[in-house]
């Protein structure tokens, strides 16, 4: 015992030294729909230390919802669940796939949870079958997918050669958008999980591509994280970004708004010995968490000024410039065009009887933004803008 406490006391210098503990990390509000997307490799990693790690973690960041893959052993992930006062866990089976939820029962209600893809013609495909978990939020109606999808692969993507990893990833990627264009036409809808691939690769390599394409219906949240510093990614074993969250076009006004925030959750920051020891205790991926603010409102009055106002930009992506145009009454709006941070990098107020404008960025870097068309503080008209170099 004597010489435990030289360790208890340089664990305490080190956390002063740093100056910030796992009870300092904080994502959640009372006012906003937080997601999160966590791979918990193997878990319980580290058995015990695991599981408390893991509950400390969550009860800090105070997330509505946890998206989980590689649970390995379902005593311990309930014993998780039971240390965790404000939240259920669902599991199916750790030897079918190991993905799993945490939710707020006080904010989150669970309607149903299903599979999609999971008989033998697409087990190639996807070796863990995509859950979906059908929520209701704020009286908000809401489609989870939570994906796990095949590893590994040389980067080249071989279509048609079912045993190309990048190949079965591609298909993949592409059925679930086919389930979603199919079934889920005009609802929200957030696919999230660890994708196991990267969103910047070149067009001719990249599985993401024919949803990158379709800019119009499907936004990746955290495209600019992918394509920023490698500080922020969620896999810094092998510097890469793999676990994603992407959002179809019901929820773009949302994620347009101030409130809505997407983050890489660097844990590792937060503790004395950095990334050796959340790799040790907890996981080799970072969890990704999205935050948007879902009125129960949205969707009833937003649509009804949709229906009477456009607007819209072509080229959309651009690179030196793009037309914006639409259709105003005789009033006076604004066109704001702002980061997916919500901070403004454009505003302009537009005349009376105006219905096109030209834009040409400067200084502004490439990624995702949003045009806002406002007329006094109410925003009618939200336009997603892809930016290229």
């Amino acid at each position: 015992m004597k010489h435990l406490y030289p360790f208890l006391a340089f664990l305490i210098f080190c956390q002063i030294i740093n100056g910030q503990t796992l009870n300092d990390l904080s994502f959640g509000t009372n006012d906003t729909f937080e997601i999160m997307t966590w791979n918990l490799e193997t878990f319980p990693k580290n058995n015990q230390q695991t599981v408390d790690y893991v509950s400390q973690i969550i009860d800090a960041l105070d997330v509505d919802m946890v998206v989980i893959q590689e649970i390995t052993d379902i005593p311990a992930f309930n014993q998780l669940t039971n240390s965790l006062s404000n939240y259920n866990g669902y599991i199916e089976s750790t030897y079918y796939d190991g993905l799993a939820i945490l939710y707020k029962p006080s904010v989150v209600e669970i309607n149903a949870i299903y599979r999609i893809y999971d008989t033998s013609q697409y087990w190639n495909t996807f070796p863990r079958a995509p859950m979906v978990i059908d929520i209701t939020y704020n009286n908000q109606h809401v489609y989870i997918i939570n994906n796990h999808l095949k590893c590994c692969g040389d980067g080249v993507l071989v279509l048609n050669n079912s045993s190309d990893e990048e190949y079965r990833r591609y298909e993949a990627i592409n059925l679930l958008k086919s389930y979603i264009d199919t079934n889920l036409q005009n609802e929200n809808v957030i696919v999230l999980g660890d994708m196991n691939d990267e969103l910047t690769d070149s067009p001719s390599n990249n599985v993401f591509q024919n949803i990158l394409d379709d800019s119009a219906d499907y936004l990746f949240t955290d495209y600019d994280i992918a394509s920023g510093n490698s500080t922020d990614w969620s896999y810094p074993s092998w510097p890469s970004h793999l676990d994603h969250i992407l959002i179809t076009n019901e929820l773009f006004d949302e994620f347009a708004l101030p409130s809505a925030n997407i983050q890489t959750i660097k844990v590792d920051d937060y503790l004395s010995g950095g990334f050796t020891e959340y790799d040790t205790n907890v996981s080799d991926h970072r969890p990704v968490a999205l935050k948007l603010t879902i009125d129960s409102n949205l969707g009833t009055e937003d649509l009804s000024f949709n229906k009477t106002t456009s607007l819209t930009n072509y080229p959309n992506p651009f690179r030196y410039e793009t037309t914006f145009s639409f259709s105003l009454s005789n009033r006076n709006y604004k066109l704001e065009v702002v980061n997916i941070l919500g901070q403004t990098v454009f505003l302009k107020n537009l005349d009376q009887g105006q219905s096109s404008f030209k834009w040409h960025p400067k200084g502004i870097s490439q990624g995702i933004y949003f045009a806002r068309l406002s007329q006094g503080n109410q925003v009618i008209a939200t336009r997603k803008l892809v930016l290229s170099h």
